[in-house]
């Protein structure tokens, strides 16, 4: 993408200050994820998710939290320009110094998926992408005492790492409740899966798979899931 933002019908992300610019896989949290009274974005780059759930569910507040500083001031200021700016608190904390006063009803997270691969040469790439910063055993281990007895954890991750997510799960007295795969194009296996994590454990999980693309368009459920917020 050569513009430095992306314009929604709502709001403009700025993402020229981010390692990790606007992508599929923030749209698809952002208009997929549960939502809440209060909602916390773990990683929340550009802020993309953050101000994506603060238009789906008008009366949450939000926060959001990033470790790179870069990121930390782009969020602000995509906040501060859009409609939600009173909602928003964007905060520049590492989730293992994170301790509020609250707990929250939803918690989404686009978090960092490489493990055991070469890093880049990009430090800020590095931090965005890999896990060294955020491993999921601290992740699932933190969203287990941030998290209300009720509440809801969304994540969007590559297939490969599902099972180490549910790993982690065990460990931290958590339970996915639902699958949701996606495929590029019908024909492709599902390279990402959005899970839904809570604290209770359910009668059983729901799978589910979705597809991006058709005969090279978007898909009717993409496009439905979305038409709220592009152009």
């Amino acid at each position: 993408m050569s513009n430095n933002y992306f314009r929604f019908k709502q709001f403009t992300v700025y993402h020229d200050l981010c390692a990790m610019k606007v992508g599929t896989d923030g749209v698809l949290l952002g208009s997929l994820a549960d939502g809440g009274q209060r909602i916390l974005d773990i990683g929340t780059g550009t802020a993309l998710a953050a101000l994506m759930m603060a238009q789906r569910f008008p009366n949450a507040l939000i926060t959001g939290i990033d470790i790179d500083d870069d990121a930390v001031t782009q969020a602000c200021h995509n906040v501060q320009i859009s409609p939600f700016a009173e909602r928003i608190t964007i905060l520049n904390v590492d989730l293992k110094d994170f301790c509020p006063s609250i707990r929250y009803d939803s918690i989404i997270c686009n978090p960092p998926f490489f493990e055991d691969s070469l890093n880049c040469p990009d430090y800020k790439r590095n931090i965005a992408r890999h896990t060294n910063t955020l491993p999921y055993a601290t992740l699932l281990s933190m969203t287990a005492s941030l998290l209300t007895d009720n509440g809801i954890f969304t994540i969007i991750i590559p297939t490969s790492c599902v099972k180490r997510i549910e790993h982690e799960c065990a460990f931290a007295s958590l339970y996915i409740t639902q699958r949701i795969f996606i495929r590029t194009v019908e024909k492709k296996e599902p390279k990402r899966v959005i899970l839904s994590i809570t604290k209770q454990m359910p009668n059983q999980i729901q799978n589910i798979t979705q597809c991006l693309m058709n005969n090279g368009q978007h898909s009717e459920w993409y496009s439905k899931i979305t038409e709220d917020f592009y152009l």
